[in-house]
């Protein structure tokens, strides 16, 4: 199992924050890798909730879904589905507040498919593109929130 920890500071209050990122259809809006963000599931938030993800690249896409949901203090993902070589994958965000600023820490749990050669496939290029995806997704986050 790979883990890829990410933080970004937004200049915004955490309820800003929190309110964007457990509204599961809003996530092409600041996630400039993906294409489409639909919910499957009938709860909109909270434990449970599920939503399809495609992405830009017209071919990937993921399904996920909510197993913690901690107001303002935490929220975790688990994969459910996906096109990519991934067997496994979990997310999980934590929250700094320092007056008008939160920290977002993401910490994200995943192991490849087929074996040995998924390990070396991860060692050489997953786990680059994964950790360079989160990034670009923390930036447009924190360009999202700040500019709205």
């Amino acid at each position: 199992m790979a883990t890829l920890h990410n933080e970004i500071l937004v200049n915004a209050p955490l309820d800003k924050v929190w309110t964007l990122l457990t509204d599961l259809e809003r996530l092409e809006q600041y996630d400039p890798t993906v294409k489409k963000s639909s919910l499957i599931s009938r709860e909109k938030t909270g434990l449970g909730a599920k939503r399809k993800v495609e992405m830009g690249d017209g071919k990937n896409w993921f399904e996920e879904h909510i197993t913690e949901f901690k107001p303002h203090e935490a929220l975790s993902f688990q994969l459910t589905d996906c096109s990519f070589p991934i067997s496994r994958l979990s997310h999980r965000y934590s929250f700094e507040v320092n007056g008008n600023q939160t920290k977002v820490k993401q910490v994200m749990d995943y192991s490849v498919k087929f074996g040995l050669f998924g390990k070396l496939l991860d060692l050489l290029m997953i786990r680059k593109q994964s950790d360079k995806g989160i990034k670009k997704f923390f930036l447009g986050l924190k360009s999202y929130i700040e500019s709205h």
